[in-house]
């Protein structure tokens, strides 16, 4: 399966913007996976260190590992 391809396709994709140590990452996932990924990395980091964005989320990288966000 490609990379690039959303594990669950029947989920709509977000625009996750992801801000660490300094430098910003904008990714593409689902929206489950999302959900879980915020929740995980709120508890963990800045609460606002995460962000889902409006708009399209065409040529984005999808979010790495985003299987491992589908259930919490």
């Amino acid at each position: 399966m490609s990379e690039q391809v959303s594990p669950l396709p029947d989920v709509p994709d977000v625009h996750l913007s992801v801000f660490l140590h300094g430098v910003r990452m904008d990714f593409a996932a689902c929206l489950t996976a999302a959900l879980t990924f915020i929740e995980e990395h709120r508890a963990r980091h800045y609460v606002d260190a995460v962000n889902v964005l409006p708009g399209d989320t065409t040529g984005l990288q999808r979010l790495p590992n985003e299987r491992l966000f589908l259930s919490p």
